[in-house]
């Protein structure tokens, strides 16, 4: 560079130092000339000021002179390649300090032309996602350079089944800042069963008008980025093994428990019609005034639990018998049945009775009993102080105890049925029951005992 001159004397006048430009990274050197014009021997101090004295040096900072002679110094511009040293003119100023003058102090001043360069820093996370049809990315681009930048995205993958989208699409950034940018990858249709498809794309971050006009800044180039998007089948194979397993359970209970479980519950609604129809009261004058098992002189008959309406004998003739007797105390009685029809509120305990008549004996032989909600719980049986069995309401929908040694119950007794409801069933309604419901039928010979 052409050194300038700076006189010490007062009032001296001098050139200022010529521009320089210098590129960042890269060192440029300028001069000056200090010259005494005094009358003594002078020591001078050079100092760099202003914007650039960060990065500027003077490489003897301090001088003596003999009156009439000058020398030349040399000053050592070396701007960092980073964003602290913007792209641009910055003013630089070189202070002159006389040590005998310091009055005379000067201060010499040029332009810097820093040169401009670009260096962009991207990251793209994460780099490989997982989705049925689409994926999001993040794209965080950071301005190394030291000039204002505009930079836009370019996808790339080898065929056309994946779109893209990022928001913003053309962001700006200052020297050091940075900017995320977001990133949605979507594929064209979904994969329903099979294998995960791998989708492998890159994107490329350059200056918006380096797409249009190549740049010569070969720091400029950088490497595509590189991510992946698997795209998972909606319906993923162990799921096939599942549905293959519930339609053949269902072909199952349509073609094997279906058909039992109604064949259970017609057998148990005929036999209840049966022991129903036979229960019913015979009236006098039916049949010659007899029913089965009755004795002469007709009478009617009830279930248990239900006092009978004996006729008045006649002559000769014997009485109606109460309760389904024969009609003779100690008789052999007929067939019977009683019914319980229990309601259980959800989460308590409650029991059904039926109470064996006066002068009576309940000879049971068979039980039926019918948790047709497919309530959940614990259902007991008694017979008197004789507890028959307990169930858990769970195990069954109809389950019936038959004996063929009748088991007598005397007279007042009581059958009962006690039943903990721990979770109501779901009727054929098809909607959840409030509380449980289950019905107990017990049949056997009511018979008349001496009165």
């Amino acid at each position: 560079m052409t050194p300038s001159e700076a006189s010490s004397g007062p009032g001296a006048a001098g050139p200022d130092i010529p521009v320089v430009t210098v590129a960042p990274g890269d060192t440029a050197t300028t001069s000056v000339t200090v010259r005494n014009d005094g009358d003594i021997v002078e020591a001078y101090s050079l100092e760099v000021v202003g914007d650039c004295a960060a990065w500027s040096t003077v490489d003897t900072p301090r001088i003596s002179l003999y009156p009439g002679t000058s020398q030349t110094v040399t000053i050592r511009l070396e701007p960092p390649r980073s964003p602290q040293a913007r792209a641009g003119e910055t003013p630089l100023g070189v202070r002159i300090l006389p040590a005998e003058h310091p009055e005379s102090v000067r201060v010499l001043e040029t332009t810097v032309h820093v040169a401009e360069f670009r260096e962009l820093h991207t990251e793209l996370t994460p780099g490989r996602r997982h989705g049925w049809l689409r994926g999001r990315y993040r794209l965080k681009v950071r301005n190394r350079g030291n000039t204002p930048v505009r930079v836009g995205f370019t996808p790339g993958q080898a065929g056309e089944e994946l779109g893209f989208a990022f928001s913003p699409a053309e962001p700006e950034i200052q020297p050091g800042e940075s900017v995320e940018a977001g990133l949605r990858v979507r594929t064209g249709k979904p994969v329903w069963f099979g294998s995960p498809v791998v989708w492998p794309f890159t994107v490329d971050t350059a200056e918006a008008g380096d797409r249009e006009t190549e740049r010569r800044d070969e720091t400029a180039v950088r490497a595509p980025l590189e991510a992946e998007l698997v795209q998972i089948p909606v319906f993923p194979k162990w799921l096939l093994v599942v549905l293959a397993a519930l339609l053949a359970l269902l072909l199952a209970w349509f073609a094997l428990v279906r058909p039992v479980v109604r064949s259970a519950a017609e057998e148990a609604a005929e036999e209840a019609a049966g022991e129903v129809v036979q229960s019913r009261p015979t009236h006098a004058g039916e049949q010659g005034g007899q029913g089965p098992g009755t004795g002469p002189g007709g009478g009617s008959e009830a279930r248990p639990g239900e006092r009978g309406t004996g006729a008045s004998s006649g002559p000769g003739g014997d009485g109606g018998a109460a309760d389904g007797d024969a009609g003779v105390p100690g008789g052999a009685g007929r067939q019977s049945s009683a019914t319980i029809d229990l309601r259980t509120p959800d989460g308590e305990t409650r029991p059904g009775t039926y109470s064996v008549p006066e002068n009576s004996v309940f000879r049971v032989t068979d039980i039926v009993v019918a948790n047709f909600q497919g309530d959940e719980g614990v259902l007991t049986i008694t017979f008197g102080e004789r507890k028959i069995t307990t169930i858990a309401l769970e195990t069954f929908r109809n389950q019936d105890y038959h004996w063929v040694t009748p088991i007598e119950i005397p007279e007042n007794e009581t059958v009962t049925m006690e039943v903990t409801c721990e979770k109501p069933g779901t009727p054929a309604t098809g909607r959840r029951a409030r509380g449980c419901h289950e019905v107990l039928n017990v049949s056997g010979v009511l018979s008349r005992t001496a009165g």
